[in-house]
């Protein structure tokens, strides 16, 4: 069997640091925001299975899948919580960089 043949792709995309910083911020709200929308409808099954009469049985299913995913999410808020804290920690300049023309590389 022979190789693939992959064409010589070479992308160079250059940020700055603060263009870094911002999308990382970004991409952590854009999570957050999610989680809530899940959050907001797993209200709303607890909501629409109370107001339909359903019996204790599946009101007590629900409540199990509401709690694992409520366990999913707390999971999800640590991790974002270190990726934030990691992101406030990006040093303001970084020394190694070699240039002299005071960027912020």
């Amino acid at each position: 069997m022979s190789m693939p043949n992959i064409p010589n792709i070479n992308p160079e995309i250059k940020l700055k640091r603060n263009e870094v910083i911002n999308l990382l911020l970004s991409s952590i709200a854009l999570e957050e925001i999610s989680l809530s929308h899940i959050l907001q409808e797993e209200a709303e099954k607890t909501r629409y299975s109370l107001e339909n009469c359903a019996s204790l049985r599946e009101i007590l299913l629900i409540t199990d899948s509401v709690e694992d995913m409520i366990r999913t999410i707390l999971h999800k808020e640590l991790v974002l919580l270190f990726k934030l804290d990691t992101v406030l920690k990006i040093p303001e300049h970084n020394y190694d960089c070699g240039c002299e023309c005071g960027c912020q590389c």
